[in-house]
């Protein structure tokens, strides 16, 4: 698979994001936005299935969380402060993790040609579970993110959009 306009533009707007992200401007929520559409095409285009549905998702917590950013997760209550992640919290994000996991290692077994089903449905439950963190300024999340980018690398060297491979390194960089 050779670089294409769609992976460049994912790469800059994905280095954008993240960058945003470290410094907790909430600009990084638009850019994402912009970022997610691109790796849709881009994902579809690889046999990436469940990276191509988490961009939808992503694109709607994107939404909520450019709301709680600006809005402090209710009217009037100024900005959403970083914080520690709960016990509770914790327990939900791994249970729902491993249940996504599960399912849509299944699913996409099933249902589409996909090489890589299990490290395909990982990387989505772990991006979820990351960005609902992201959202809620958790600063946990960050080892979410840590755990996802470590697969995420060689996952898509293997499928061969060796740029965006190269832009979660750079992720995964920004994390430490």
């Amino acid at each position: 698979m050779s670089l294409t306009w769609t992976e460049t533009l994912g790469f800059i707007t994905g280095a954008l994001c993240v960058w945003l992200v470290a410094r907790r401007h909430v600009a990084n929520w638009p850019v994402g936005i912009a970022n997610n559409l691109f790796f849709i095409v881009l994902f579809l285009q690889a046999g990436l299935y469940a990276d191509a549905g988490l961009q939808v998702v992503f694109i709607a917590l994107a939404g909520y969380g450019w709301w709680t950013w600006t809005h402090g997760g209710g009217p009037g209550s100024g900005t959403l402060p970083v914080r520690r992640t709960t016990r509770t919290e914790w327990l939900g994000l791994l249970t729902a993790g491993a249940v996504g996991t599960v399912a849509l290692t299944f699913l996409l077994a099933a249902a589409t040609d996909s090489t890589v089903p299990f490290w395909d449905a990982l990387t989505t439950a772990l991006s979820l579970t990351a960005t609902y963190g992201q959202c809620e300024k958790l600063l946990e999340s960050w080892w979410l993110w840590i755990a996802a980018d470590v697969i995420y690398i060689p996952l898509y060297a293997y499928k061969e959009p060796y740029a965006t491979s190269l832009l979660y390194v750079g992720f995964l960089a920004l994390c430490l």
